[in-house]
């Protein structure tokens, strides 16, 4: 966010991991207005309360806690997170009929009060929460995206970097496809400083596959030992509204809908994305290796058999 600029955000949405977004940009000074909303005003205003007792220490921001989508009004970005959560031994999918009932519900109402808005979806299963709410959006190209996988690939990288001894930021490898279990990791364009991954003695194709093992269990055994998963994600959210929010012009594992890329549509998945103020402007066309290609389409027929149930 540039000085003197506004940035309104909206949170629709406070179950653990809303809440915890919301705070996440209020300790980064990533938002001027933020905007909670909740079915029940009583959460919302208890939230926003919460949040002023410590505002004397960070940066300025105007929070506004509502049950109306009419307090949407001018926000430039929704974050949403609505919707059932994941318990220990569901599945994302598992969660589809009764969080796309919500998306059909809510998505209308912020487009109606916030119709030049971008709308950041969080909620799972991500990637069918993100086809469906650009659907019924219908807002232009790129405005509707999800957080894909840059969660998976945060959790990817840190075990690759115990295998050599590097900083995770320092890796340059992404979990791609679906935000689940069927995700992937392109490995022939994985690098390290420019060498490729598995270049490095101590890097062996046995170790990155416990690696990607790892990160898609990640949050299953997060969940099993404390019944959900938001601190991570929170990061996430908040690195990526810092990417909105300055224009950045970031590359990251996002979900969006594809119109066409390596043969795939009417289908959310996650790509590497560009994305700045106006949201998703363009998908990387990574020359993928024929099992990775595979692996890409199996996640799209993962995700496909879902939406079909809906």
């Amino acid at each position: 966010m540039l000085k003197h600029e506004t940035f309104k955000v909206a949170v629709v949405g406070l179950g653990r991991v809303g809440v915890t977004c919301a705070y996440a940009l209020l300790l980064k000074g990533l938002v001027s207005d933020l905007v909670l909303y909740s079915r029940e005003i009583k959460k919302a205003e208890g939230e926003k309360a919460d949040f002023e007792h410590g505002m004397p220490f960070l940066p300025h921001a105007t929070v506004t806690a509502t049950d109306r989508f009419e307090d949407l009004e001018g926000t430039d970005l929704v974050i949403f997170t609505a919707g059932c959560a994941q318990k220990p031994g569901q599945t994302r999918l598992d969660l589809t009929k009764t969080n796309c009932a919500i998306v059909d519900a809510v998505i209308p109402k912020i487009v109606k009060h916030a119709p030049h808005t971008l709308i950041l979806m969080v909620a799972n299963p991500l990637d069918i929460m993100t086809y469906r709410a650009a659907v019924v959006a219908k807002l232009p190209t790129g405005r509707v995206f999800g957080s894909g996988t840059l969660l998976d690939t945060a959790r990817f990288r840190t075990h690759l970097g115990k295998a050599v001894d590097v900083n995770p930021t320092s890796i340059h490898a992404y979990v791609l496809g679906e935000h689940g279990d069927s995700s992937f990791a392109p490995i022939s364009t994985a690098t390290i400083g420019g060498k490729p991954l598995l270049s490095f003695d101590s890097m062996t194709k046995e170790h990155v596959d416990w690696a990607l093992e790892q990160a898609r269990k990640d949050a299953y055994n997060v969940i099993a030992e404390k019944g959900a998963t938001y601190y991570g994600i929170a990061s996430v959210v908040a690195r990526i509204v810092q990417a909105v929010s300055r224009d950045e012009q970031k590359i990251m594992p996002l979900s969006s809908p594809l119109s066409g890329q390596y043969g795939l549509e009417n289908v959310a998945l996650s790509l590497p994305s560009v994305v700045g103020r106006n949201g998703i402007h363009e998908i990387i066309d990574l020359p993928l290796a024929l099992d990775e290609l595979e692996s890409l389409r199996t996640s799209a027929e993962v995700i496909h058999s879902h939406l079909d149930e809906v």
